[in-house]
């Protein structure tokens, strides 16, 4: 996903360090009038429930958009990842019959 993030120039650094958690990449900030724009990527499944962090981090001043830019291969560590849960639900599943 293609994100823009606004956030108060005093609370950038923990936004950058909340997108690198997931598995975000920064393409760059701008100023603006009222505060940082950091311009980013970041996959789908770990940006679900950002906006709350997002206003806890910047006291709810902070704002984003996203919208999707393109499909890129999943990091082995996280399909391998989530192979094995597969695997293990569906030896638990035979398991009970």
């Amino acid at each position: 996903m293609k994100l823009d993030v606004f956030a108060p120039e005093e609370k950038v650094g923990d936004v950058i360090g909340d997108l690198n958690r997931r598995r975000g990449v920064i393409q760059g900030q701008d100023s603006t009038p009222g505060g940082i724009r950091v311009k980013a990527e970041a996959p789908l499944s770990a940006m679900f429930g950002y906006i709350g962090d997002l206003r806890t981090m910047t006291s709810g001043r902070g704002q984003f958009s996203m919208e999707f830019s393109h499909y890129a291969p999943t990091p082995k560590n996280v399909s391998d990842d989530v192979i094995a849960k597969a695997k293990a639900k569906e030896e638990a599943l035979r398991a009970a019959k």
